[in-house]
C-alpha cells in the first residue's frame, strides 16, 4: 500500500532533495501560494494586502514584467517598506539567480544583506538543488523551502526534461510539446521565432526569462 506524503513534508522533503529527481529538481522553485504579477489575474492582485484596483491595473497594463524591480517601481512611492514586504510574501516576480542584483534580491522578504551576498556567492547556478544545498548552510530546511518561492534557474531549451519544462509559470502541456518540437536550439533568436508562432510577443518575452541555449561539450 502507498501511503501519500503530506503536502508540508512533501515541500520540506523537495528541498532536501530526497524525493524524485522529476520533482525534486524542477528548475522553478516550489510555490506555496505566492502569486506572479505576470500571470495573476486583476481580482486576484486586487485582494492583496495594500493593494487596490488601480494598483491591479496598473500591473496588468505593465506586463510582462522582466524583472522584480519593475513591478516594485510601480508599488514603492505607495508603501512603506513594511507593507511591500506583506505584499511581496504574495506578489513576486521570481529572480534568475544567475541574473539578478543584490538590489532585486533584497526585495525578497525577509532577505538583508548577509543573505544577499550568500544567493550571489554561488553563481552561476546549474539547478534550483544547487540554491538548496548552499543556502541550507545557513538557515533550516523550512526557510529554505521559504525562499525557493522567490527564485529559479533558466531550464536548458535542449536538455530539459518535461518536469523541469512545466515548473515554468503557467506553462501547459501544449507549449511544452512546441518547446520540445524545435530541438536543437542554436540561438535564442530561433526560440523567440518557432515560439512566436504561438503566442504574442508579450508572452514570449514572458517564456524566455525562464529559459537559455547552454554550451554542449563537445567529443
Amino acid at each position: 500500500m502507498i501511503q501519500r506524503i503530506p503536502t508540508r513534508l512533501f515541500v520540506l522533503l523537495a528541498a532536501l532533495a530526497l524525493i524524485p529527481a522529476t520533482v525534486a529538481e524542477a528548475q522553478v522553485g516550489q510555490n506555496m501560494g505566492v502569486l506572479n504579477p505576470n500571470t495573476a489575474t486583476e481580482s486576484e492582485l486586487a485582494a492583496l494586502p495594500h493593494m487596490d484596483a488601480a494598483k491591479a491595473d496598473s500591473i496588468v497594463a505593465g506586463r510582462p514584467f522582466m524583472n522584480m524591480l519593475d513591478v516594485n517601481a510601480l508599488v514603492a512611492d505607495s508603501l512603506d517598506e513594511a507593507q511591500r514586504d506583506e505584499l511581496y510574501a504574495r506578489l513576486f516576480l521570481p529572480l534568475n539567480l544567475n541574473d539578478t542584483t543584490e538590489k532585486e534580491i533584497l526585495l525578497v522578504p525577509g532577505v538583508g544583506n548577509r543573505m544577499a551576498h550568500e544567493f550571489d556567492e554561488y553563481k552561476p547556478y546549474a539547478h534550483i538543488a544547487e540554491f538548496r544545498r548552499e543556502i541550507g548552510k545557513y538557515v533550516d530546511d523550512e526557510e529554505v523551502a521559504r525562499l525557493e518561492q522567490f527564485v529559479f534557474v533558466p531550464i536548458d531549451l535542449n536538455t530539459a526534461s518535461d518536469e523541469d519544462i512545466l515548473t515554468i509559470p503557467n506553462l501547459g502541456n501544449r507549449m511544452l510539446h512546441e518547446f520540445k518540437e524545435y530541438r536543437t536550439y542554436s540561438r535564442i533568436e530561433q526560440f523567440r521565432r518557432e515560439i512566436g508562432k504561438y503566442v504574442n510577443d508579450d508572452e514570449v518575452a514572458r517564456l524566455e526569462r525562464y529559459v537559455e541555449i547552454r554550451a554542449q561539450d563537445s567529443d
